[in-house]
């Protein structure tokens, strides 16, 4: 009973910490990286980084992480990232670069509605196809 009155206030200490956390990070970004950086970043992700490379590096995620893992870390993210990350124009566009390369096998099945709300959240479009065919 007593573990159960704790849970709510430590779930609203949680929520301003990360509030807090991503809205300082986002005005740092926002004011500070260059937009040519940023550019350069996903350019080189798009046209320079092999997609054996990509496709490797989802595998050993799948392989390394458990399930449970990955759907703790989907939750997190949809229960406590304020919106004002979503309003950042250049935080959107990495999460969104970066994103689309997650297909949809490695992520848990109990999951799937939470990284749904991700998705629209962060305006992440579906997986370009990275893996050898």
């Amino acid at each position: 009973m007593a573990l159960q009155g704790k849970k709510p206030k430590l779930d609203s200490v949680i929520r301003s910490l990360a509030k807090e956390g991503f809205s300082l990070f986002v005005k740092a970004v926002d004011k500070y990286a260059p937009d040519r950086l940023l550019l350069f970043g996903l350019n080189f992700l798009d046209k320079r980084v092999p997609n054996r490379l990509i496709s490797l590096a989802i595998i050993w995620v799948e392989k390394l992480t458990p399930r449970r893992l990955r759907s703790t870390a989907i939750a997190a993210a949809d229960d406590y990232v304020p919106d004002e990350v979503a309003n950042s124009r250049k935080i959107c566009t990495v999460l969104a670069a970066v994103g689309k390369y997650i297909p949809d096998e490695i992520i848990p099945p109990e999951s799937t509605g939470r990284w749904e709300n991700l998705r629209t959240k962060f305006h992440i479009p579906k997986l370009v196809s990275s893996r050898q065919k």
